[in-house]
């Protein structure tokens, strides 16, 4: 295994139309899934579930992006329709991190939403620190309720993102990041 600092300076996202197969193998998954489960969870609420979207069920799921991409754009293409149906078959493996957050009498719902959003985050780092790359995006259909009701989202929950995990078809760009003073406050005493 990678040291951990290094495994966080060379991470980078990896578009999901650059991701290939093979995937994470099912105890794999379980690994990732346990893994991103370990965030901080204050009243340990587990405020975020996890939907596994796999071989043909990321293609069943693209049927419904496609339709309501359809509905709201009667002047849609073909391709521009098929492309939408194959939103979720880009990667070999994509999981959609869905945030549960709800009123409670100690723990506010914007910190119940950062932890999905951590939970994401891990998600993307045990991914690269296997060996695979992932991208974690949120696109329009994570917004559409029609959608969101077919993949079995309740009008309570919002996904946090999709993270999208497979093997890079060519190597991420090795860009660095600078500290920009527009970023990076010190406080002083």
């Amino acid at each position: 295994m990678p040291d951990a600092l290094q495994l966080l300076q060379t991470r980078r996202s990896v578009k999901p139309m650059e991701l290939t197969g093979p995937g994470p193998t099912r105890p794999e998954i379980d690994t990732l899934l346990a893994i991103a489960s370990r965030v901080p969870d204050h009243g340990k609420l587990a405020p975020w579930r996890f939907i596994v979207f796999e071989g043909d069920a990321r293609i069943a799921a693209g049927e419904a992006i496609a339709s309501a991409f359809a509905a709201d754009h009667s002047d849609a293409t073909p391709d521009q329709i098929q492309f939408e149906r194959k939103r979720l078959g880009r990667a070999p493996l994509v999981i959609a991190v869905v945030s549960r957050a709800a009123p409670h009498v100690k723990i506010p719902e914007w910190e119940q939403q950062l932890s999905a959003g951590a939970s994401a985050m891990c998600l993307v780092l045990a991914a690269h620190a296997m060996g695979y790359a992932a991208n974690w995006i949120t696109e329009w259909y994570a917004y559409d309720r029609r959608v969101l009701e077919k993949l079995g989202v309740s009008p309570q929950e919002r996904v946090a993102g999709f993270v999208h995990i497979g093997r890079a078809a060519k190597r991420p760009e090795d860009r660095e990041r600078p500290l920009l003073d527009a970023i990076v406050t010190h406080f002083k005493s």
